[in-house]
């Protein structure tokens, strides 16, 4: 019913889409600009870019990594624009830290996270926030699969690196 309501360019489905996946394209845009108004202001033109583009989604099915997507390259495309880093004082409580310990672990990994470069940090946060295929990745960032699988292996050498200096043998990061 969402998906017809989105091809139909109906408004009152924007309520429903930010019940379902305003929270995780929300973490997708904070993990990627860093900034919490920023990503409010993803998460709306996300959902406003959907109502727009609706009748282009084929599979109901792909529906989230659809919106993921365009999450990913509104906050690409705003970054891009704005050309700042905003320093991460507080780690947000959603999405998939799993493995890590406490807050002092993930703020080391987030904090790590933001050194890389924007289209890196955009294909960690999509593989293993949003878990995203790699195949969805490539997708979602306009890249091929192999263009991910080394984004990702550069990620993960750089941030064994960091979180080496930062706090040795207190957070373990794998590349699965």
């Amino acid at each position: 019913m969402t998906v017809e309501a989105l091809r139909r360019g109906r408004p009152e489905v924007l309520d429903d889409l930010l019940d379902r996946y305003g929270r995780d394209i929300g973490g997708v845009a904070y993990l990627i600009l860093r900034d919490r108004a920023a990503a409010e202001d993803v998460v709306t033109e996300t959902l406003l870019t959907a109502l727009e583009r609706g009748r282009d989604l084929r599979d109901p099915d792909a529906l989230r990594p659809w919106l993921l997507r365009i999450a990913a390259n509104h906050a690409l495309g705003l970054r891009r624009r704005e050309a700042r880093v905003v320093p991460l004082h507080v780690v947000p409580e959603t999405g998939g830290a799993g493995g890590l310990g406490g807050i002092p672990e993930r703020t080391a990994v987030v904090t790590a996270i933001g050194t890389l470069p924007p289209r890196m940090r955009a294909a960690v946060v999509l593989r293993y926030y949003a878990d995203l295929s790699v195949e969805g990745v490539a997708e979602a960032l306009g890249v091929s699969t192999n263009t991910v699988k080394s984004q990702l292996q550069a990620a993960f050498d750089h941030l064994r690196s960091a979180l080496a200096d930062e706090a040795p043998g207190t957070v373990e990061v794998r590349h699965a």
